[in-house]
């Protein structure tokens, strides 16, 4: 006995008699199933909305609690039961998913206090006061900077195959410390820093031949930026800035992110790194260094500079908090 062909797509003798067409993907099913207005039966929900939205909460008040945490906390004031994948699948339902965190300095109730108040006095400078401002930092870099996050391409079991494995020197092969200035005007050289600055190191090989000469070029109102490192606060080194009529900023501890040269030592960073192949030492690492310092355009640097405002915009809009600078 012969047996008829069924088909949505044949036409006369060969044509879909049925309901169901075999020649239907696996989507379309499911869809024509759901239109039909049939009703699907499984596994009951094991949380309620009240109880997804306690799940929620823990999240998003400590954003570091682990799944397993959430689920504890979950059983202790519900007495309900449910698995870690549970509380991941609730808290995607709202859009949550684990990242890896921002690293960021420590912030007190009092830095963040004084953030808002520096904030609050510089948040109206126009860009022609920016201008004035020479702002300074110290940076180490390493021969081999230790980035865990560079990716090698392998297929299981090929985990410590020949290339597949990133050598490392212990301590990372050694660093060099440099200084330098940026501002509007033309940038300070990159000074290389032996050992460790002292207040009177600071004084005699930075502040004296790099830093007044600087400050002289941008003009009579330019002002000085530098943290609050031990050396940079030293009774010398007050002492020094009051006689030589210096202008100095004050700047609220731990706030690199309203530094603009720190965005200059990342770019100098990356410059470095693309050479091939990569410094075979320290004297390499701080010629390449200081060449790349003087190659960096200034109109980069002039926009890191003119971003101070919404820097401190940014801060008071955190409230004193993180940036994403």
């Amino acid at each position: 006995m012969a047996t008829s062909r069924f088909c949505c797509q044949a036409s006369g003798p060969e044509a879909c008699s049925g309901s169901l067409c075999y020649h239907q993907t696996k989507t379309e099913i499911p869809r024509n199933w759901k239109s039909a207005g049939a009703t699907r039966s499984g596994r009951p929900r094991v949380t309620t909305q009240r109880e997804d939205r306690f799940i929620q909460r823990q999240a998003m008040q400590q954003r570091m609690a682990t799944a397993n945490n959430i689920r504890q906390r979950l059983q202790a004031t519900t007495n309900t039961v449910v698995s870690g994948q549970t509380i991941r699948n609730r808290l995607h339902n709202f859009g949550l998913r684990a990242r890896r965190p921002v690293r960021g300095t420590t912030l007190t109730a009092n830095h963040r206090a004084a953030r808002r108040a520096w904030c609050t006095q510089h948040v109206r400078w126009q860009r022609q006061q920016w201008a004035q401002v020479l702002f300074t930092d110290e940076s180490r870099f390493c021969l081999e900077p230790a980035d865990g996050r560079i990716p090698v391409w392998r297929r299981r079991g090929e985990r410590f195959a020949e290339g597949a494995v990133l050598e490392r020197q212990r301590f990372g092969g050694g660093s060099v410390m440099v200084w330098g200035g940026i501002s509007t005007h033309p940038r300070t050289p990159l000074y290389h820093v032996v050992g460790n600055l002292t207040g009177v190191r600071y004084q005699n090989e930075i502040l004296q031949p790099l830093v007044v000469p600087a400050l002289q070029a941008i003009g009579p109102r330019a002002i000085l930026q530098d943290d609050n490192a031990p050396p940079h606060r030293s009774a010398a080194v007050n002492t020094f800035i009051q006689q030589a009529r210096v202008n100095r900023m004050l700047w609220p501890a731990n706030s690199p992110d309203l530094n603009p040269i720190e965005h200059m030592w990342d770019e100098l960073c990356g410059r470095v790194q693309q050479h091939h192949p990569p410094p075979a030492n320290l004297g390499q690492l701080l010629q390449w260094l200081q060449q790349e310092w003087n190659e960096v355009p200034k109109t980069f640097i002039c926009n890191l500079i003119h971003s101070m405002r919404q820097r401190c915009v940014e801060c008071l809009a955190h409230n004193g908090g993180h940036t994403r600078y």
